[in-house]
């Protein structure tokens, strides 16, 4: 199996690897990838780990090192996942965006995970199929306008975070720089987890009053 067009374009957009080591893949997260471990082992032979579109779209490597957590330490089920219970079964995450909506596999598709909600999007049946989606739509996907408006405010945003929303977007939290912080991605991925199990067991209809602040 060869690396797909879309997946190289993106790969050749993406910063260098944020592990300079050798991808070494935990067999429990290669099985979690189901049909999809072996694309998933070659993106991350070719480059383990990356940023792209200025940040706004981030690629965990395949073991941790000092500019990101690692896909086994991420996906680890005494991690952040467990704030959301159930919703987060089955699921491997292996990229962010700017705002810490995931990117997963599940099923051996490709998922947009809504950290809010704890919702799951289908975006593609590979990695080279979600590549080409991100691609065509980076500015919705990844939140590149405002990463890139945030980091010409601030400068470079830092590894390991990220621009997390004051009020939620589920609670009609605007989509602006006024409305976002800085935040350890780990941290902002926990308190979501408690609005998205609160969100899930409420009845249609049901009001939720929720901000998160630094």
């Amino acid at each position: 199996m060869t690396i797909g067009p879309w997946i190289a374009k993106l790969l050749a957009l993406g910063s260098a690897s944020l592990n300079q080591s050798k991808a070494k893949i935990d067999v429990n997260v290669l099985r979690s990838a189901g049909t999809l471990g072996d694309e998933l082992a070659q993106v991350l032979d070719a480059k383990n780990g990356f940023d792209a579109f200025e940040s706004a779209l981030h690629f965990f490597p395949a073991q941790t090192s000092l500019l990101s957590v690692g896909i086994d330490e991420w996906n680890d089920p005494d991690g952040w996942t467990k704030e959301y219970g159930d919703l987060a079964a089955g699921c491997l995450f292996f990229a962010e965006d700017i705002f810490g909506g995931q990117f997963c596999i599940a099923s051996s598709c490709v998922w947009q995970f809504d950290p809010e909600t704890g919702e799951k999007n289908l975006m593609a049946a590979s990695l080279d199929e979600w590549a080409k989606k991100v691609l065509d739509d980076y500015e919705v996907l990844t939140g590149h306008p405002l990463a890139h408006a945030w980091q010409k405010k601030n400068g470079p945003l830092p590894e390991g975070m990220r621009l997390v929303p004051r009020i939620p977007f589920v609670c009609n939290g605007e989509f602006a720089l006024s409305n976002l912080i800085l935040m350890e991605s780990e941290k902002g991925m926990r308190i979501r987890g408690s609005l998205a199990r609160q969100i899930h067991d409420l009845p249609d209809g049901a009001q939720i009053s929720f901000r998160i602040d630094s």
